[in-house]
C-alpha cells in the first residue's frame, strides 16, 4: 500500500520535478542522460522505454508504439519536442536503435503468439513434413512404421499420434523441436539418448513442449527484455527466439540430471525451479542466454 502510494506521488509529482531540476543543472533531457549515462543494450533500452512510458508528452508516450516503419519519422519528432538539433546523429542513431528494439519486441511476440494459435493439423502438408523431419533428425537409422505408431514414444511423444500433444502450443511447440534438432543436430540426439535415461529419464518431446511454453510465457511478459536488447541491435526476429529456445533445452537437460530428481513424477517442481533460475538470471541488465555461450 505505502510503495502504491509513493509510486503515485513519484510518478505524478516528484519525478516532473525532478527532471526539470536535472534538466535546468545538465542543460540535457533525460533521453540525451539515459544514452550518456549507461552503454548500448538492455540497461540503455530499457530506461529508454521507461522513460518514454512514463512521458506526459504524447509524442514520447505514444513512440513505444510505433512500428518500424515510422521510427524514423518518431525519431526526428521526439528531437524536436526535445529541442534536440537534428544534426545530433549520435543521439539520432541510439534512439533509432533503442525503438527499433522496442518495436521489434512487440513485433516478435504478435508473431511467436500468431504461431502458437495454429493448431496442428494432419490434414496440412507442410505440418505433416515438419513431424517427419523432426523423426528424420533424431532417428536418422530408423525409418517410421507408419504415421500412427507407437514409434513416436521413442522421442518422447505420448501416444502414437504426436497431434495431441501439440494442443497447448499449437504449431510454435513443433518448430522449436525442428529447430533445436535442425541446427544443434548432435546436441538434440545427445540430449534425447540422455532422456532415455533409466532412472533419471523424461519424455524428450514433451518436455521440449514445455520449455516452448516457459519461453512464450517469458516472452510475453517482457522477462525476454532483457536479454533481447542485448542479442539484437536492432529488430529482434523469431530465429532470436528459436536460439533462446534452444538454451533452454540445452540448460534444462543439465539441470535436470544436476538436481537428480527421484522420478518423473516431481517434474513440476523441477520445472518450476528452473523457471525461477532462468528468470533470475533474466534480471541482470548483461544477461546474454545463447548456447554459444
Amino acid at each position: 500500500m505505502l510503495m502504491s502510494f509513493w509510486g503515485f506521488l513519484y510518478g505524478n509529482y516528484f519525478r516532473f520535478w525532478l527532471k526539470w531540476v536535472l534538466r535546468l543543472l545538465t542543460g540535457k533531457c533525460e533521453l540525451q542522460r539515459i544514452f550518456e549515462g549507461t552503454k548500448a543494450g538492455a540497461q540503455r533500452t530499457l530506461g529508454i522505454e521507461h522513460s518514454l512510458e512514463l512521458s506526459k508528452n504524447k509524442v514520447l508516450r505514444n513512440a513505444v508504439r510505433v512500428e518500424e516503419a515510422e521510427v524514423e519519422k518518431c525519431v526526428r519528432d521526439i528531437m524536436q519536442e526535445k529541442k534536440i538539433e537534428q544534426k545530433d546523429t549520435r543521439f539520432k542513431t541510439n534512439l533509432h536503435i533503442s525503438l527499433l528494439q522496442i518495436s521489434g519486441y512487440k513485433k516478435l511476440y504478435l508473431d511467436v503468439e500468431n504461431l502458437r494459435k495454429v493448431p496442428y493439423d494432419s490434414d496440412n502438408e507442410e505440418h505433416e513434413e515438419q513431424l517427419i523431419e523432426l523423426w528424420n533428425l533424431l532417428m536418422p537409422h530408423e525409418n517410421l512404421k507408419a504415421r500412427i505408431t507407437k514409434q513416436w514414444c521413442d522421442i518422447g511423444f505420448q501416444g502414437d499420434d504426436p497431434k495431441t500433444d501439440f494442443r497447448g502450443m499449437g504449431l510454435l511447440g513443433l518448430v522449436n523441436l525442428v529447430y533445436f534438432s535442425k541446427h544443434y543436430t548432435d546436441e538434440a540426439r545427445q540430449i534425447l539418448s540422455r532422456s532415455n535415461h533409466p532412472k533419471l529419464g523424461y519424455s524428450y518431446a514433451i518436455v521440449g513442449i514445455n520449455l516452448t511454453e516457459m519461453a512464450y510465457s517469458l516472452l510475453k511478459n517482457g522477462a525476454l527484455k532483457s536479454h533481447l536488447y542485448n542479442v539484437v541491435s536492432g529488430l529482434p526476429q523469431m530465429e532470436h527466439f528459436h536460439q533462446f529456445y534452444c538454451y533452454l533445452v540445452y540448460e534444462f537437460d543439465k539441470f535436470w540430471f544436476e538436481e537428480e530428481p527421484e522420478s518423473i513424477m516431481h517434474f513440476n517442481q523441477y520445472r518450476e525451479k528452473f523457471h525461477e533460475k532462468i528468470k533470475g538470471l533474466l534480471l541482470d541488465y548483461n544477461v546474454v542466454l545463447t548456447l554459444q555461450n
